[in-house]
């Protein structure tokens, strides 16, 4: 990283930032694909306006979405939380990853 970008004073703080302005594009991008994968579904009567905001899943769909955002939450938590160098959060994980391996 340049230093002439520095405003930080440490470019472990600089990668974090350009981590979170990575992160946050690739969200927008992400939320626009789907808002246009909506309209077009609705434009081709596959959806009425609305359906998917007024989506009422069934138990097993609950059971499922909530799986998925209780995953997430202790993926993140866990960086949080965890003890070690942290310039290495979820090491054993991330190299299991990379390996192709469960974590």
């Amino acid at each position: 990283m340049s230093t002439e970008f520095d405003y930080f004073g440490d470019p472990r703080l600089g990668k974090l930032l350009d981590l979170v302005l990575q992160l946050s594009t690739e969200l927008h991008v992400s939320r626009q694909r789907l808002r246009v994968l909506e309209q077009l579904l609705v434009r081709r009567d596959v959806l009425g306006a609305g359906d998917v905001d007024g989506f009422t899943a069934d138990d097993a769909e609950q059971l499922a979405l909530a799986r998925d955002r209780d995953q997430l939450l202790h993926r993140l938590m866990r960086i949080l939380t965890e003890q070690g160098p942290a310039e290495h959060p979820l090491r054993d994980q991330w190299e299991a990853a990379l390996n192709g391996r469960a974590g």
